[in-house]
């Protein structure tokens, strides 16, 4: 799983940074740094962080391992001989 954060939502509360300080991190005043691939052990706090962030900045995208390519072995193609 990927974290996101919209940096263009995010208002520096730093809540995400008190219940997840080892995946995100504040620098200055308002410049946000996170890891978007954590460990595994790290996502129930990250989980928490963004249930806790005000402004719902934080979310989550599922990544495959091995995504489909355009005509690779997952696409099956119409039409084409027989025989």
């Amino acid at each position: 799983m990927r974290v996101v954060v919209d940096l263009n939502r995010c208002q520096g509360y730093a809540q995400c940074c008190f219940l997840a300080p080892e995946s995100f991190k504040l620098v200055g005043e308002e410049a946000l740094m996170y890891d978007p691939a954590p460990n595994d052990d790290q996502m129930i706090k990250i989980e928490r962080a963004a249930a806790a962030c005000p402004v719902q900045a934080i979310r989550f995208e599922h990544t495959s391992p091995h995504p489909a390519q355009p005509g690779g072995p997952t696409s099956q193609k119409q039409g084409g001989q027989n025989g």
